[in-house]
């Protein structure tokens, strides 16, 4: 699989890759409102994501990326996903994948596969199946085609970014029942990727059906995910950067409110004032969302630098554990800020914050949408568990 011929840049510093995201971040706000009203998909905003190499930002320098920091690649995502979360979680699933091949690919899977991220591609992902017990209750099997090779048939559902990717990487059982990641290319045959994707929100993420027929597969294209007796931190990568999006509508949704209640809103009569802005009660409720993000966004950092102890020293498994447990508690906080702020930072605004015209509610919808991914509870109960008995979910836990 190769990429439209792009000229992608080398970010050569977390501190440019952080002012690359922001300017990024800057140049799709304007178009939010649009894209969520018309479930439009948002094909030149990633293009343009593509030739910024942010996506590039978790491939070690030896092999052409810019081997950043998680802090650094929270901060990207928290970013960009205050301008737009539904462009924020789109590359989700890429970093992940990214990430799976920097751990567990070989040589052959380096070269093909993280040249291609270095060069601009992007990989959409094929995972989640609706029916069965649970999202990890698989029916797609990877088969053997009595060779080296094999072939895929299936059908997967909440393909975030898939549409536009120019791989599609899709979780699948052997016929042993190994798990594996199967990374197609977008143009493969036998793979279609449906744009039916009804949520009331994250529209713009396209999050629907790939369907896959007896797609062909070269042994180089599957990466066998390793069992394992002691934890590492691939799946608390992955709620990380789910947690920057939660914290990102958090601070998108309070600073755009704000905006509203200094430039539009009007002020209630009892209060006796020119400025909805200057009613005292609406500025200390604004003052305690504040307090709400900026803690959510203080254990997102954090998170984030634990992952980065953790990654230093792998095989400690103190240092693993509290990193995971940094991002359990960043996870939960980000989702509660999010749907909090989403809602309550529109209650001094009036009635005309609920004009379509203002897309006001779409931080809360986007908010709901993504904070469903996995329950909130099950992160106060692996904190609760943590706390009163010192116990933490294994090690082949795919939320923690």
């Amino acid at each position: 699989m190769t990429v439209a011929a792009l000229e992608v840049r080398r970010i050569r510093s977390d501190e440019e890759a952080v002012e690359v995201a922001r300017a990024y971040a800057d140049s799709i706000a304007p178009g939010a409102i649009e894209r969520d009203r018309e479930s439009l998909v948002p094909i030149e905003e990633l293009e343009r994501l593509g030739a910024t190499g942010l996506l590039a930002l978790g491939v070690p320098a030896e092999r052409g990326g810019a081997a950043a920091k998680v802090e650094t690649i929270v901060e990207v995502f928290r970013l960009i996903s205050a301008a737009d979360p539904a462009i924020g979680q789109i590359p989700q699933n890429h970093f992940q994948l990214v990430d799976a091949i920097v751990r567990y690919g070989d040589v052959v899977q380096k070269e093909l596969l993280l040249g291609d991220v270095v060069r601009g591609a992007r990989f959409g992902n094929a995972w989640s199946e609706r029916g069965g017990k649970h999202p990890m209750d698989l029916r797609t099997v990877l088969h053997s085609d009595g060779g080296e090779g094999y072939f895929l048939s299936g059908r997967k559902y909440y393909s975030t970014g898939a549409v536009t990717a120019q791989w599609v990487p899709v979780i699948a059982k052997d016929e042993d029942g190994r798990i594996a990641f199967v990374y197609l290319p977008r143009d493969a045959e036998g793979l279609e990727v449906i744009q039916d994707w009804t949520a009331f929100g994250q529209r713009a993420t396209i999050s629907g059906t790939t369907v896959l027929e007896d797609v062909a597969v070269r042994p180089e294209w599957v990466l066998f995910f390793p069992e394992r007796e002691e934890a590492d931190t691939f799946a608390s990568f992955a709620q990380v950067l789910h947690a920057a999006v939660d914290v990102g509508i958090a601070r998108g949704a309070l600073e755009e409110a704000a905006r509203h209640l200094r430039d539009r809103a009007r002020p209630f009569f009892e209060a006796d004032l020119e400025r909805a802005a200057d009613e005292p009660y609406a500025v200390a409720d604004f003052g305690r969302l504040q307090v709400q993000v900026r803690a959510a966004e203080a254990l997102l950092a954090e998170a984030g630098r634990a992952l980065d102890r953790a990654a230093a020293a792998p095989d400690d498994q103190a240092v693993v554990t509290r990193a995971r447990l940094a991002v359990t508690e960043a996870r939960a906080c980000g989702a509660e800020a999010a749907l909090r702020v989403s809602s309550e930072a529109l209650d001094a605004l009036g009635s005309s914050a609920a004009d379509a015209q203002f897309g006001l509610d779409r931080h809360w919808r986007n908010a709901r949408t993504h904070t469903l991914h996995d329950p909130t509870r099950w992160k106060h109960v692996h904190l609760g568990r943590w706390i009163v008995d010192g116990i933490v979910p294994g090690p082949n836990n795919y939320l923690i």
